[in-house]
This record gives structure tokens, C-alpha cells and sequence, in this order.
């Protein structure tokens, strides 16, 4: 799918006052070069404060950045979704793996949220799942509902409950994981989510669910909301998600880096959602089945 393309806009914060516009372009967007970033400001992609801009201009605090990103072809996603739970307020869906939740790496149109918008347009993501994850995503429809909905997230009033299939075969039928996570360097998107001593605080609650020769699948209870949490939680603990393509046994990226943080290969599901409904108060107990290519207990 070839989009509309997308204006990407930024305000020059003090920290970047007098910095040659190019470099900072460089900085702020690094997946192209210096040499990229030229061909594009001389094609007239970009403005500073409304006017189109060379690359031989200093950037200003509190002028206005403008990148126009012409119409691009999107990377192929799944263009379907499962309806779980709607009312006035709420809605819940399934995703399936390989469509990302919110536009970002590429995707614009090719999106849950541009998916969903079409049938309801008033509904808004309350939270996010990685592009390859499967399960459970929970919009509110209402200012009202996304408020209370948002204050409780990350509180025990949001009971979120994954399926993951990790490597290796682990020695407990139980983990209580705290591994704090942070930002660390990653050559090439500038950081990136991991264990970090440093990082926020951050737990999770991992129970055995089966065994297999060289595998463990776990049901995972969320306590808080980091992003990778799961990933990186069971990677801290020497079970890396099986195909995991970024992270490795101590919760830190792979030291060849064979992918990015939203690449796939790996199975994890938001498999239930339990809370109470923001408005009317009564209980909302969510199951998202797991997908046919999600390795069955044995």
C-alpha cells in the first residue's frame, strides 16, 4: 500500500539552538545520512518556520521543523482484526502478528489503529502491543473512559496476562522478575528498551505452563507497563523469547544484531485482560484465543 505520505514536525528546543540545520536533521531522524538528508532538503521536503529550507541554515529555539515525507510504499501488513468486546465507551480487540498498533518504522496506514479508526472512528488505543505480538489491545471511544482507563493502567486494577514461549528449559515452576529497564545504546536506531541497572523499575510474575526439550512457555502477569517488558524480563532471566531477533540472555540487545526492536519470529500473546469498566463499573473478564501458529503445551 503506497500512503498519502506524512508531515513529521518538531519544535527546536533550547538544547539545539544554533545547531546547522543538516546535523540536526541527521541527529533527529539517524536512519538517513548527511548525504541523504541533503538530497531531501534539495528536493523541498523540508521547511523551518514555513519556509523551505537549504541545509545551510542554523536552527533557532522555538522555530518550527517541518519534514514532508513524500507518499512511500508500506511494508505488507495483515489487514484484519477480531472485535472481542464493544459498547459506547470501550472497545477491544485481537491483533494479529505482523500489524503494528500505532504508525512509526514505516507503517502509517498499515496499522491496528488506522484499521480500527475506519469502523470506529472515536476509538483510541489505550495501550500498545509490538508489531509481532498477538492479543488482547483495549481502545476507549470516549475522553472519559481513555481517562480513567490510563490513571489505572499500571495499577492492580488492570489484571494483563501473556502467553510467552521462552528458550530453554527452566529450572523453576515460578519467577518473580524485577529487572529494572532502561534505555541502552543500539548502533542502529540510537538506543533501545533493555535490562538496565539504572532503568525504571519494573515487574513482572512468570509461571510455568509446559515443558518441552530445549523450550518453556510461561503465562506472564504484568506489574507494570515498560515497553519489552516481557521480552526483556525473561531474557534478564536466561529465557530469551524463542526467535526473538533483538534481545539476548541477560535482557540486553544481541551483540550481532540481527534485528530491530519491532521485528517478529518470536510468540507472545496478551492472552487476558481483567478490570473494571470505567463507567458502568461492571466486571470485564477478556480472552483472546491463541493463534494457530502459537506452539500448543505439551
Amino acid at each position: 500500500m503506497r500512503n498519502r505520505g506524512y508531515a513529521y514536525s518538531t519544535i527546536i528546543s533550547s538544547k539545539y539552538h544554533g545547531q546547522p540545520l543538516l546535523s540536526h536533521l541527521a541527529s533527529l531522524y539517524p536512519h538517513s545520512t548527511l548525504e541523504a538528508w541533503q538530497q531531501k532538503l534539495d528536493r523541498g521536503e523540508v521547511t523551518l518556520n514555513g519556509l523551505t529550507a537549504t541545509g545551510t541554515e542554523s536552527v533557532a529555539v522555538g522555530q518550527t521543523l517541518v519534514w514532508n515525507r513524500p507518499p512511500w510504499l508500506e511494508p505488507e501488513a495483515p489487514q484484519h482484526f477480531e472485535v472481542l468486546f464493544a459498547d459506547e465507551h470501550l472497545l477491544a480487540v485481537n491483533k494479529p502478528s505482523g500489524l503494528p498498533t500505532l504508525p512509526g518504522g514505516g507503517f502509517m496506514e498499515n496499522t491496528l489503529l488506522r484499521l480500527v479508526q475506519k469502523q470506529f472512528p472515536d476509538a483510541n488505543p489505550v495501550h500498545r502491543l509490538g508489531r509481532a505480538t498477538t492479543g488482547i489491545v483495549l481502545f476507549a471511544k470516549t475522553p472519559r473512559a481513555a481517562s480513567q482507563l490510563f490513571a489505572d493502567w499500571n495499577t492492580p486494577k488492570i489484571q494483563k496476562v501473556y502467553r510467552a514461549l521462552a528458550q530453554n528449559i527452566a529450572a523453576q515452576d515460578a519467577y518473580e522478575i524485577l529487572t529494572p529497564i532502561g534505555l541502552v545504546p543500539h548502533p542502529l536506531i540510537g538506543s533501545v528498551w533493555a535490562a538496565h541497572p539504572g532503568g525504571k523499575p519494573s515487574k513482572s510474575l512468570a509461571k510455568v505452563i509446559s515443558r518441552s526439550a530445549s523450550t518453556t512457555t510461561f503465562e506472564v502477569s504484568l506489574h507494570s507497563g515498560r515497553p519489552h517488558q516481557i521480552r526483556i524480563h525473561l531474557a534478564s532471566i536466561g529465557h530469551p523469547l524463542v526467535g526473538d531477533p533483538l534481545y539476548g540472555g541477560t535482557g540486553q540487545p544481541l551483540e550481532n544484531l540481527p534485528g530491530l526492536p519491532g521485528d517478529g519470529g518470536y510468540f507472545l500473546h496478551a492472552q487476558y485482560l481483567k478490570f473494571h469498566h470505567p463507567i458502568t463499573g461492571e466486571p470485564i473478564d477478556l480472552e483472546a484465543a491463541l493463534p494457530s501458529a502459537f506452539p500448543s503445551p505439551r
